[in-house]
């Protein structure tokens, strides 16, 4: 691993905020020529939402984190796999069996560490003095502590934002009574935010095999859509699961709706999963980071191959 991708990434004692995401990807893209990074779109308030692209082939997977802001660690563990794959590729090593070199010719990795930065924002530092929409961000956190904040910027959930039984979803909404704030309001229609509207537009022009969203927390991996399971979903997510011994499992209730993998498996009819990393209350403390990280390695690098 090149000395300066070294200097961000093996630490990882403070949260990955967008400020760090920035210097990470600089620093891989710096290090690793054959790393291409590109914005699929800008966020509420306009902050770039990178993609990492790893490899040559034509067989596309993708990995999103951070869909939730207060879930931040999964953009840190995104990161961190990032700088490890690219260090076995560019040593042409093995591992867990897997030759790299293969992988690299073979598949493209998508990485797609923060589609919510902005949520990541709020939860980690509070709104800045000069948000355009401070006035609003307060009314809907009058406490003024945004550590369990999931939203976007304007009080969207974004995995309830896709259009996966969208209508279900708004009609559960009504009878909780929830509205625009810190968690589970699924915005006016589907795609209205423009990180939902960034990631379904990114999806709809590559052709992407399989796609895994990562979540915090409960050591499960989910495989379906409302009951609908693409072919080799199961299969492939019970490989997924025996690798970092979490449980393979179905949502319940409104998380059944509107989420990521949930529009994908609809969409496209291919496998799609949603990681809930580690275990405990969000947002999980950094301590733990390395434990999950170590836990998920060679799931990850094994999801290359396998979705």
């Amino acid at each position: 691993m090149h000395s300066s991708v070294i200097l961000l990434v093996a630490d990882f004692s403070s949260p990955c905020d967008y400020g760090f995401l920035q210097r990470a990807l600089a620093a891989l893209t710096d290090d690793y020529p054959f790393v291409r990074r590109y914005a699929v779109g800008r966020s509420l308030f306009g902050r770039e939402i990178p993609l990492l692209q790893i490899g040559r082939g034509g067989k596309k997977i993708l990995l999103v984190g951070a869909v939730h802001g207060s879930e931040h660690m999964t953009a840190g563990l995104l990161l961190r796999f990032a700088a490890d794959y690219c260090s076995a590729v560019d040593a042409d090593a093995s591992v867990y069996s897997l030759s790299m070199g293969y992988l690299f010719e073979k598949r493209t990795l998508c990485l797609l560490p923060m589609l919510n930065p902005d949520g990541v924002e709020l939860s980690l530092h509070g709104p800045a003095d000069d948000c355009p929409l401070l006035e609003r961000l307060m009314r809907m956190c009058p406490d003024g502590d945004f550590t369990h904040w999931q939203a976007n910027g304007r009080g969207v959930d974004l995995n309830h934002n896709f259009d996966a039984d969208f209508e279900k979803y708004k009609r559960l909404e009504a009878e909780r009574g929830l509205c625009a704030g810190p968690t589970r309001y699924s915005g006016e229609y589907p795609e209205s935010e423009p990180e939902t509207a960034a990631v379904c537009a990114f999806l709809r022009a590559e052709p992407v095999e399989g796609l895994i969203a990562f979540h915090t927390q409960g050591e499960e991996i989910y495989y379906d859509r409302n009951g609908y399971v693409p072919t080799m979903g199961r299969a492939v997510g019970g490989a997924l699961a025996r690798m970092c011994s979490y449980r393979l499992a179905r949502p319940e209730g409104g998380a059944r709706y509107g989420g990521l993998k949930d529009w994908f498996i609809g969409a496209f009819d291919r496998p799609g999963f949603t990681v809930e990393c580690g275990k405990g209350e969000n947002p999980l403390p950094q301590t733990a980071f390395f434990s999950i990280y170590a836990t998920l390695r060679k799931m990850l690098f094994h999801s290359v191959v396998l979705l």
